[in-house]
């Protein structure tokens, strides 16, 4: 039986959703059904349909404490919503129902492990948030929280873990029947200082004082295993952190991809590396082999997976056929809570992606069902332009399937390339526009939103390395109402932004320093 807090956010989001008009949603990207919408949770099949649940705070568009909100698909690109499926209404998750996983049972029952939130007051009034993991059980829309929840706490943790950073379990079920999870710990090292006082009169001159220290690891994903989903034990480290990538780790996703074994997490605070890593918070990608003999994960690559300024906390699934589909909340924690109050949603998820490795790297591709939309098709070949700024006929809107191939080649023994700048302005009227620029002479691909609408000097603009194949830098540029997300080089790399702007500014135009030559196709996407 439901709980009267999860009956409340079930009938505010039925009567509040109906003051949402559908074209002020994202045409094919999940958005918030009503208020506020952060990571994806469950990413699964169940019952022959994609289900994917969500963080979620339907009586604001600012975060506040955590549901899960749900919604289902049979092309993960036209979604329906279902009734929010947690509400925080228990003891051990009363401040909040996090990030976690779901599966389909053998016996046909629908499994949800979430991580539970309860603040508790500590030595200067400080407020932390005890975390621990959860697990409820329904049919794909109605969910019963055990009752003896929670199923693994700070006792079950290795001795150097903190209590306050252990969240989003991500559970699946082996050949043999065991459940696993994988899920984050943040690791506190304690070490021991003896410190010697010489004024003492001790025999030998020395006063020796033990002192604990505690030195911060960062994060790790550690693996959890169960014989009947309720009783977990922890069983070994799948991969520490060290400090190399950011501080805390969150929302783990490890999978078998092209003869590798790769790990997926998002990681807080992190420095630059060139530009392989931004500053603040990004996802990242681990690549390797599973080594049996000591249960550690050896990593033999790592990248961002993405390189633009809205994607976190990204969820992966296996479809029927094979592919492995990645989906993220398509945001940034520096940029998300700056919207007013009167905004009746915020948040959305990426457009789902096919994964591959090839020569050591992760790539991603737009799901293949995308083509499915494609609609009045236009083309222009070998286009040249020199020191200006064109539209083309029949180029323009808001929901937009465009291929571009830039010509890249040096046209001196020098090493100078006939243009400095390439770039692509959409979304654009007399005011406004987002941009996607390419300088050759550097490499670099840059997307700058800062002419798109904000009004406050938030992170507009981010870079990447962007090598052309065979003389062509080769562009795919997917335009929803709100985002834009760019494939470069086949998948080689992909950067994703948000943006607000007004929908009816739907200009596309090319501009160059120099002279350049191009090739685009650009198809509209059919919506509904």
């Amino acid at each position: 039986m439901s709980s009267q807090a999860l009956r409340d956010a079930r009938r505010y989001e039925e009567v509040y959703e109906k003051m949402i008009l559908p074209e002020e949603r994202p045409a094919f990207h999940l958005s918030s059904r009503v208020g506020w919408m952060n990571d994806p949770n469950g990413f699964s099949r169940y019952k022959g349909e994609y289900h994917l649940f969500y963080q979620y705070h339907p009586y604001d568009s600012h975060w506040g404490p955590m549901h899960w909100g749900h919604a289902v698909s049979k092309d993960l690109l036209h979604w329906k919503y279902l009734p929010a499926a947690l509400a925080p209404d228990m003891p051990y998750d009363r401040d909040g129902c996090f990030s976690g996983g779901a599966l389909e049972m053998k016996d046909g029952t629908q499994m949800l492990m979430y991580t539970g939130v309860s603040k508790e007051m500590t030595v200067g009034d400080r407020n932390l948030e005890v975390q621990t993991q959860c697990v409820a059980f329904g049919d794909g829309e109605d969910y019963t929280k055990y009752e003896g929840n929670p199923v693994l706490v700070f006792e079950d943790l290795p001795e150097e873990c903190s209590r306050y950073d252990f969240r989003d379990p991500r559970i699946w079920q082996e050949e043999d029947g065991t459940y696993k999870a994988a899920a984050v710990s943040y690791s506190l090292r304690k070490q021991k200082e003896v410190l010697h006082d010489r004024n003492s009169d001790n025999s030998d001159g020395l006063l020796a004082t033990t002192m604990i220290r505690e030195e911060e690891e960062g994060g790790q994903i550690l693996l959890f295993s169960s014989k009947d989903s309720y009783h977990w034990k922890f069983e070994r480290k799948l991969a520490v952190n060290g400090y190399r990538l950011g501080r805390m780790w969150e929302c783990p996703d490890l999978f078998e991809l092209d003869g590798k074994q790769v790990i997926l997490a998002s990681a807080m605070d992190m420095l630059p590396d060139g530009l392989e890593y931004h500053n603040g918070n990004g996802t990242f990608c681990l690549i390797g082999e599973y080594d049996p003999e000591t249960g550690r994960f050896r990593s033999e690559a790592d990248q961002s997976v993405d390189y633009g300024i809205d994607f976190y906390a990204e969820q992966t699934v296996l479809a029927p056929d094979g592919r492995r589909i990645m989906i993220a909340w398509m945001q940034n924690w520096d940029t998300c809570n700056l919207h007013t109050k009167s905004i009746p949603w915020f948040g959305q998820m990426t457009l789902p992606r096919e994964l591959s490795v090839k020569d050591g790297r992760l790539y991603q591709w737009p799901i293949r069902e995308l083509l499915s939309l494609r609609r009045d098709k236009v083309s222009f070949e070998n286009v040249c332009i020199k020191d200006e700024e064109i539209e083309l006929d029949g180029i323009r809107g808001r929901l937009v399937d465009m291929e571009l191939e830039l010509k890249v080649e040096e046209d001196d023994e020098e090493g100078h390339y006939p243009f400095t700048k390439f770039a692509i302005h959409f979304a654009r009227d007399y005011r406004h526009h987002t941009g996607i620029s390419y300088r050759p002479a550097e490499s670099t691909l840059k997307v700058d939103r800062k002419f798109s609408g904000s009004r406050r000097a938030i992170i507009h603009q981010r870079r990447a390395y962007a090598e052309p194949k065979d003389g062509v830098l080769k562009l795919r540029i997917i335009l929803d109402r709100f985002s834009a997300e760019v494939f470069v080089n086949d998948g080689e790399k992909v950067m994703t932004i948000t943006l607000f702007t007004d929908v009816r500014a739907d200009g596309i135009s090319f501009f160059v320093d120099g002279e350049a030559e191009f090739s685009v196709t650009k198809y509209r996407l059919q919506e509904g």
